[in-house]
């Protein structure tokens, strides 16, 4: 990259390849796919489904499944941020909802991890419909890096698979 850094997830950078994001269960389950990846950032969408409407009256999609999403996409920013794959986990996601989303459109998430310590990452990002300008929702995250030792969902996708009976 053209600052000198070796990303983890770098072979994977730019626009996504394959179905990155059903290494992660959640994510497979609603739909998710990556859209994007690059250094530090990410770029994910939920495909509108009616088993995701939250409020039949107005046809919106779940909170839940929003703050899914923008947990997702900031998880994937972390991981295209690191230099060697390491567990993380959400410490902290606050979701700020400016509006509605609109009823029956897809939704995208953009994450950028800003700033990684030793043990900490932190990510802004936001949700939108159609313009990345025009979110319905933002966010601020931090995860913890190496939070335990139980398998990356990330690392399949850098690791090949070991033949069976090694």
């Amino acid at each position: 990259m053209s600052d000198g850094k070796h990303y983890a997830l770098e072979a994977f950078f730019g626009a996504a390849l394959g179905d990155t994001a059903s290494y992660t269960p959640h994510a497979r389950h609603l739909g998710m796919r990556v859209v994007e990846m690059g250094p530090g950032f990410g770029v994910c969408v939920l495909p509108y489904r009616d088993e995701l409407i939250g409020d039949p009256a107005r046809r919106v999609v779940f909170g839940g499944a929003i703050t899914t999403l923008l947990d997702h996409t900031s998880g994937l920013a972390v991981a295209c941020a690191l230099e060697v794959l390491r567990p993380i986990a959400t410490i902290d996601l606050r979701v700020d909802y400016l509006r509605a989303a609109a009823p029956g459109v897809d939704l995208y998430a953009r994450s950028e991890c800003y700033h990684v310590t030793h043990a900490v990452a932190f990510v802004r990002a936001w949700a939108y419909e159609r313009e990345r300008d025009d979110p319905f929702a933002s966010c601020l995250a931090t995860f913890m890096l190496g939070a335990n030792y139980s398998e990356n969902p990330f690392e399949a996708l850098i690791t090949p698979d070991e033949p069976e009976g090694q």
